[in-house]
């Protein structure tokens, strides 16, 4: 790893761990084990920092989601089937730093437009995983479900990551009632 990508994976460390009111350049700085004049060198503004990290978060993000969508493309699927695979999916991820930190980062996003082009990929990973897995399951039109499939995964994840508990209705239920309700 270069020392670029250490401190951007630092910045979204500790945007996991403080928020992004916690991002110092110190703190970066001895999180990724460079020297100070290394991040002024390589991000000459927070924003940028920001950014970037946003961007590789988003790249990561992108490769994982294409070969979950590739694992789903091929095979048979049912509603059912799709759903109990998003949920066992969501019950098997850690709440991990990352991503707390890209939850921050959408936030940001809000509130300074600079960040907007970087969550605007971040989305379009998951935009396309959505419609790979509605499209293999015959929804017509999947591009019409993309939204709220993304929004309602969003959500659960974020009410268990507030929470700390699964949501009262599993995230295979909502799914199904969703996408079933959406071919009526």
């Amino acid at each position: 790893m270069n020392t670029r990508e250490a401190i951007l994976r630092a910045a979204l460390r500790v945007i996991g761990e403080q928020g992004v009111a916690g991002l110092t350049n110190r703190r970066i700085c001895a999180e990724a084990g460079v020297a100070l004049g290394s991040l002024t060198y390589h991000f000459p503004s927070q924003t940028e920092l920001l950014r970037q990290a946003m961007l590789l978060f988003a790249e990561d993000e992108t490769r994982r989601l294409a070969a979950l969508a590739e694992e789903h493309r091929a095979g048979e699927m049912t509603v059912e089937r799709a759903a109990v695979a998003v949920d066992a999916v969501l019950e098997r991820m850690p709440l991990r730093v990352d991503e707390i930190a890209s939850l921050e980062l959408f936030l940001q996003a809000g509130r300074d437009p600079a960040l907007r082009d970087a969550t605007t990929r971040c989305f379009a990973a998951y935009d396309e995983l959505a419609v790979t897995i509605l499209r293999t399951l015959g929804v017509n039109a999947p591009e019409r479900l993309t939204g709220p499939v993304v929004a309602l995964v969003m959500g659960l994840q974020l009410r268990r990551l507030a929470t700390g508990a699964a949501p009262a209705t599993p995230a295979a239920d909502a799914l199904t009632m969703l996408v079933r309700g959406a071919g009526r």
